[in-house]
């Protein structure tokens, strides 16, 4: 089937090349309206399509028109306000003046970060209407999951709740996210919570991802991917959106968002307040969210002073263990294995009585929840000091507070610093408990950046400072033997403290029309503070204790490129970009100095060509990802006996992504990408626990594939538009996926095919109205049972490997349907 569909797509794609025609010419000359001077290097864009060319050393253009397409085209130049021009005549040459007062747009904001058609850098731009297509309440993982090489993950099983995001088989901690150019991931984890900000995506203007290294970023490094969210729509007139949505398994979503416009002071103000339910698709899997986003900003004559303050508060029930392999495939010989190893007497009858259902929950406690609130401020000020030169500077605090309550059955008491208790004749040494983890902690900082533009140069230098503040502390809240204990003792507590540090310099030289030069110098210094093992040997005996210790990072992380545009249809590019990363938190408190590994590092080589015609516009991308020390599972016990991440000395990951654009009709469109890649260890080594010798077992394995990185990945999307009326079906394909990287068949989570169904009216001008828009969105709607994600661990005993594997099931067949009322 994968071969079939391979040579589909590639056919496709090479048809979609081939198809060249040309409509009307447009000329014109751009100049600043206030010096009446030409604009070099003003981008001169086709609305809607990737159809662009920008002026040359007189301000002059000439940009052939895609039949079929928008007849506008939007002018822009850093520094100035952009202009969307309707070509009525293309025979009349035409006369445009900017006016130098453009940074009434946010994305002043994001620039620096961003890439465009000059830079030589795999990315993909989603628009905001894109993304509120496709906004009915999922998190912002599965709305961009239909970009090349993306994978999308749901706890809960519906896209509500813990998701998360994969691309190119990279995982979401080594997946750098910015919201207005601010990190957003956790500076211990590196992870991102996107559960901790629901709805977010109402908020978001715009979304660019760019695979691989991508360009010089804030915050952890990127080894997969950068995404980069913009928010607030800042509208020039007024606005109010009512939304309502209700769907499958309960789930109610409802916001309001307003905007005052642009208001004679200069100042504008948005705001939304979003309620969001759903019980998922897994038992008890259920989210409470709610979370609000306020933005202000003024416009001066040559400024932008813009604040945003945003939260968010979740409180989900747990369903992060997924379901054993043995009731999804209703195999009771099997569960009774797994319960004889790993389940007491009175949770293996609720196993027993669920085998065969798809939507297991093993937790039963009624409040296993997950409880967090995240509020996040941001200040940010842009300056034209000239018509060449800018200038940004943005604040930022994030504070966040919650915990995760469990019960835990027949735990040790002395875990939890309870002493054993004497009942009659009988030493009590083990309990059931209820405990709550707790996180506070605070992230803030400064970031900082200035443009410099000339006639075939610019220069973006940057940077910023961040440091991170973070409690981690358990207590007891209830014991069925407590002892001595009182209630909320803590049982544990511990703080991490980190700076991160970053300055960067983009060069972009353009020797001709045709012809420019990318180069991208970062710096990055890292200082993390923590509390973690040290192994005590006086006295002869060895004793692990734990001390305040401190590791300092540096990376230096060069990229460089250049872009070659054969005509005004084609361009063509190449890279090599260099990223450091430090390990994660876990890496650090559960390995002593000895035994603590070593930084990563990723060499990504990119080749990529694009095309842009009447009817057709896409590209094909090649890159390989060479690792250097990639820090993964191996099953081996470190000195202070804990399953850590291992440093592999070389690793990679190459492959090809195809993506396109096909105008079949006035009003069919045919979208598709696809990824086809080697995920590869070239030398691998296995651990696993002898229960029977004791020690570890060590099996090394040659050319093994890494986990949870599918060979292709592909989504199609057919659209039929007429009038207000859309419809899309989409069609998404992911190869299997190992859960280790042993490469073995039985221990992975099969290829799934999915097809989805979206249709929606958009009513305009109406009575009461501006519009009335209406959305229907059908899942999986072959209701396709897959899995998305998934985990294993083992041993061995009795003479033979014990594996044991969990998945995560997505919904089959489900519903989601929206209607938004815009004033």
């Amino acid at each position: 089937m994968f071969l079939k569909q391979t040579v589909l797509l590639l056919s496709l794609f090479l048809t979609f090349l081939a198809a060249e025609a040309r409509g009307q010419t447009v000329q014109g000359v751009v100049h600043d309206s206030q010096t009446l001077t030409p604009l070099q290097g003003a981008n001169i864009l086709q609305v809607q399509t990737a159809n662009g060319t920008a002026t040359d050393e007189e301000g002059r253009f000439e940009l052939t028109l895609l039949a079929g397409q928008s007849m506008q085209i939007r002018v822009s130049y850093l520094g100035y306000q952009s202009e969307v021009i309707d070509i009525e005549n293309a025979g009349t040459p035409l006369a445009i003046y900017l006016d130098p007062q453009a940074l009434l747009s946010g994305e002043v904001f994001v620039n620096a970060l961003r890439v465009d058609e000059s830079t030589p850098i795999a990315y993909s731009n989603i628009s905001r209407e894109e993304i509120q297509e496709a906004n009915l309440g999922q998190d912002i993982p599965w709305l961009v999951s239909s970009t090349p090489s993306v994978v999308a993950t749901s706890d809960a099983g519906a896209g509500i709740g813990y998701t998360g995001i994969r691309i190119r088989g990279v995982d979401p901690t080594r997946i750098n996210v910015t919201i207005n150019g601010i990190p957003l991931n956790d500076a211990e984890s590196h992870g991102v919570f996107w559960v901790n900000m629901p709805d977010l995506a109402s908020s978001v203007e715009n979304i660019q991802i760019q695979r691989g290294v991508g360009s010089s970023t804030h915050g952890a490094g990127a080894f997969g991917a950068t995404m980069n969210l913009q928010t607030a729509r800042m509208e020039r007139d007024p606005y109010g959106i009512v939304s309502l949505s209700t769907g499958s398994y309960e789930t109610q979503k409802a916001n309001v968002l307003i905007g005052t416009g642009r208001l004679d002071n200069g100042w504008q103000f948005e705001g939304r307040l979003s309620k969001l339910e759903s019980d998922g698709y897994i038992d008890r899997a259920s989210s409470d969210l709610k979370s609000f986003y306020l933005s202000g900003a003024r416009q001066g004559e040559k400024s932008l002073l813009k604040w945003d303050l945003f939260s968010g508060q979740e409180r989900t029930y747990q369903a992060w263990n997924g379901v054993p392999e043995p009731i999804l495939e209703d195999n009771s010989p099997e569960l009774e294995r797994y319960i004889a190893n790993l389940y007491s007497s009175e949770e293996a009858e609720h196993l027993r009585q669920n085998i065969g259902n798809r939507r297991f929950n093993e937790f039963t406690y009624e409040n296993q929840v997950d409880n967090y609130q995240q509020d996040h401020f941001q200040l940010h000020y842009s300056y034209q000091v000239t018509d060449r030169w800018l200038l940004n500077s943005s604040l930022h605090f994030t504070r966040g507070q919650g915990y995760y309550e469990q019960f835990r059955p027949d735990e040790r008491l002395s875990t939890y610093g309870i002493n054993p208790i004497e009942i009659g004749d009988q030493i009590i040494s083990r309990s059931d408990v209820i405990r709550r983890r707790w996180l506070d902690n605070y992230f803030y900082g400064t970031v900082l950046s200035g443009e410099y533009r000339r006639e075939n140069w610019n220069l973006t230098l940057g940077g910023g400072y961040n440091e991170y503040d973070g409690d981690h502390f358990g207590e007891v809240i209830w014991a069925r033997f407590a002892g001595e204990s009182d209630y909320e003792d803590q049982y544990y507590q511990n703080n991490g403290f980190k700076t991160d540090l970053n300055l960067y310099g983009k060069l972009n030289w353009y020797f001709s029309d045709t012809f420019n030069t990318y180069l991208d110098l970062q710096y990055r210094m890292v200082s993390y503070r923590f509390e973690g093992p040290r192994i005590d040997e006086s006295g002869g005996n060895q004793t692990v204790i734990h001390l305040q210790q401190e590791e300092q990072l540096n990376f230096f992380n060069p990229k460089f490129g250049f872009v070659y545009r054969l005509n005004e249809n084609n361009r063509a590019f190449a890279s090599l970009s260099v990223g450091g990363r430090e390990p994660a938190r876990r890496d650090y408190v559960e390995s002593t100095p000895e035994s603590r590994p070593k930084p990563e590092r990723l060499f990504d080589y990119e080749v990529g060509y694009m095309a842009s015609y009447e009817i057709f516009r896409g590209g094909i991308n090649l890159y390989y990802m060479n690792y250097r020390d990639q820090l993964i599972l191996t099953g081996a016990v470190n000195d202070v006996g804990a399953y850590v991440r291992e440093n592999v000395e070389k690793s990679y990951r190459a492959g090809i992504e195809l993506h396109g654009s096909l105008k079949l009709l006035q009003q069919l469109t045919l979208d598709a990408n696809a990824t086809f890649s080697r995920n590869i260890i070239p030398e691998y080594t296995h651990y696993l626990d002898d229960f029977d010798e004791g020690g570890q077992d060590a099996v090394t394995y040659e050319s093994t594939d890494i986990a949870f990185s599918p060979n292709f990945i592909s989504h199609t999307g057919v659209t039929w538009q007429t009038g207000g009326f859309t419809a899309t079906v989409s069609n998404k394909i992911v190869s299997r996926q190992y859960l280790d990287n042993t490469g073995t068949e039985s221990r992975s989570i099969d290829p799934y095919v999915i097809q989805d169904l979206r249709a929606g009216y958009r009513f305009d001008n109406t009575p009461a109205a501006s519009s009335i828009s209406l959305l229907l969105q059908v899942n999986n709607i072959l209701d396709k049972s897959y899995v998305s994600n998934g985990y294993t661990f083992g041993w061995l005993a009795g003479g033979q490997e014990q594996h044991f594997n969990y998945y995560y099931p997505q919904a089959g067949r489900n519903i989601l349907a929206k209607i938004e009322i815009e004033f």
